[in-house]
């Protein structure tokens, strides 16, 4: 089993959509995927009612999913860890033990092909477009981690 973590400030908007967007494109019998918070604010919470509704205008229904905190011990149960922003980067690498630490998180938006920016923007603040935005910005960066897990872990 390959276990995927995305992570993002309060686990309730971007990493809950990163989390659905990618279980709906890999075999849950070969990947185990969950999201984390590095903040513990929003924790048991479920995902902001605008990341709800985008996932399930998408198909996808994340309304299950409740937020937790990113803890050291993730190190040791995840594989891959996807964090949104730099932000999030900083905060986890600061908790990070050794270098095979380091190397299991990667920005998502460093799979795309081409963007402009490394940074999925966090919608919280925002109206409804912005969780739009974020989807597919998430969407895409999902296909290239599913197809290359897929590629990696899986050949055939």
């Amino acid at each position: 089993m390959i276990n995927i973590l995305m992570v993002c400030l309060g686990n309730i908007c971007r990493s809950p959509l990163a989390e659905g967007i990618l279980k709906s494109k890999l075999p849950k019998s070969k990947f185990n995927i969950h999201s984390a918070g590095t903040s513990a604010h929003h924790e048991g919470e479920p995902p902001d009612s605008r990341s709800i509704a985008i996932a399930k205008h998408k198909g996808i229904d994340i309304s299950r999913q409740r937020a937790k905190q990113f803890r050291v011990s993730d190190f040791d149960t995840f594989h891959y860890i996807y964090v949104m922003d730099n932000s999030n980067y900083k905060a986890i690498t600061k908790l990070a033990r050794t270098d095979k630490d380091i190397k299991k998180i990667k920005l998502i938006l460093s799979e795309l092909d081409t963007t402009n920016t490394m940074e999925v923007p966090d919608p919280y603040y925002g109206d409804n477009s912005g969780f739009e935005t974020t989807y597919q910005l998430l969407d895409v960066a999902c296909d290239n981690i599913a197809k290359t897990l897929k590629q990696k872990h899986f050949k055939n």
